[in-house]
């Protein structure tokens, strides 16, 4: 089944949108926007895209690639470890510092490429020495997505030490759950916004990590609540982008991100991994199912004459644009799934093939 998902990808857009910086932002339907630049988001995400399709094939492009992304990420960090994000054309930084977003997913680059066990051991140093260097800043972040991401990337690196930073940025999730939740809105903010389902899933990393009840007690609430919302229909549909869903109000319908698509396969695969259910792998599934066209659309976001995927669904269909971030978050889903075909039985082709 992995051969099947490996050998029918088609990684001809990662390449396209990829030059000797890194990856390109976004794109003019499947042309790199050169106007538009970089950002260390993006390429951090690539680097776990690029270190996965390795892990997967052992290609030395993809070897490549990672060099690549990693040299943008660390050449990102400033002197006191945060992490610069948008960069031009002409490979200068427009601000000081990133978001909390970006330092978070560059955290979970990190410790994701550290944690591979084909990594060279330049590549492994290089990683260890960006997150030690990022330390100082974790408990500083304040944005729940942010401490979510850093959190995950903590959770793949062995080392004991870490083990009371995780604890801190669980507890500061928790603390937002049990402020914001309600019997109606089991969940951590008065909205849900972008990029949700990383809150749940960094507490089942937590989880994992700590074993303490509260912290897969929480998980598993807060996922539940976001899978009433998004699976209504009975398929994957995200809150959309444009108005967002606050607490007594109407979602909003559109547009729909690949972004979402990606982080809730990820956070129902990290709850099967935490649970052993199978209906978490179940709804990993029909997460990612909506890219090939289980969505409201009935389209594959998947173009098959570039590789590319479609930046998302909007109310006239779907967007034709063929930015970084729907590229990585499709391969990154895929790829994951990859990992867990032999707990499926080859029950994954169902879902995932087009």
């Amino acid at each position: 089944m992995s051969k099947f998902l490996i050998n029918t990808f088609d990684d001809a857009h990662i390449f396209r949108m990829t030059d000797d910086t890194g990856m390109f932002q976004h794109a003019r339907f499947s042309v790199p926007d050169l106007l538009k630049g970089y950002t260390t988001d993006d390429n951090a995400r690539a680097l776990i895209m690029a270190v996965m399709l390795y892990e997967s094939t052992k290609k030395p492009a993809y070897l490549a690639l990672i060099y690549r992304y990693l040299s943008f990420v660390v050449y990102a960090q400033t002197e006191t470890g945060l992490f610069r994000n948008f960069m031009t054309y002409g490979r200068q930084f427009t601000e000081e510092a990133g978001s909390d977003d970006c330092f978070g997913r560059c955290l979970w680059a990190l410790g994701y490429t550290q944690a591979s066990p084909v990594m060279p051991a330049g590549i492994k140093e290089t990683c260890i020495d960006a997150i030690n260097r990022a330390l100082p800043n974790i408990l500083t972040l304040t944005w729940s997505r942010g401490q979510a991401y850093a959190l995950i990337g903590l959770g793949f690196v062995c080392n004991p030490a870490f083990d009371q930073l995780i604890c801190k940025l669980a507890d500061s999730l928790v603390e937002r759950f049990e402020h914001n939740a309600s019997e109606a809105w089991q969940w951590f903010e008065d909205e849900l916004t972008y990029d949700n389902a990383v809150l749940p899933w960094a507490l089942f990393v937590a989880y994992g990590r700590l074993q303490q009840d509260r912290l897969l007690h929480v998980a598993q609430k807060s996922l539940s609540f976001l899978n009433s919302v998004s699976f209504r229909d009975g398929y994957f549909r995200p809150v959309g982008c444009n108005g967002w869903l606050a607490r007594g109000a109407k979602q909003a319908e559109f547009d729909e991100q690949p972004l979402e698509a990606c982080t809730t396969t990820l956070a129902h695969l990290a709850a099967y991994q935490a649970t052993d259910e199978a209906a978490m792998l179940e709804m990993a599934q029909k997460s990612f199912a909506w890219y090939s066209g289980r969505n409201s659309r009935g389209e594959s976001l998947i173009d098959s004459e570039t590789g590319g995927c479609c930046d998302g669904i909007t109310p006239g269909g779907l967007n034709r644009n063929q930015g970084a971030e729907s590229i990585v978050s499709y391969s990154v889903a895929r790829l994951a799934l990859v990992k867990y075909e032999t707990a499926t039985s080859g029950k994954l082709l169902s879902y995932c093939s087009r």
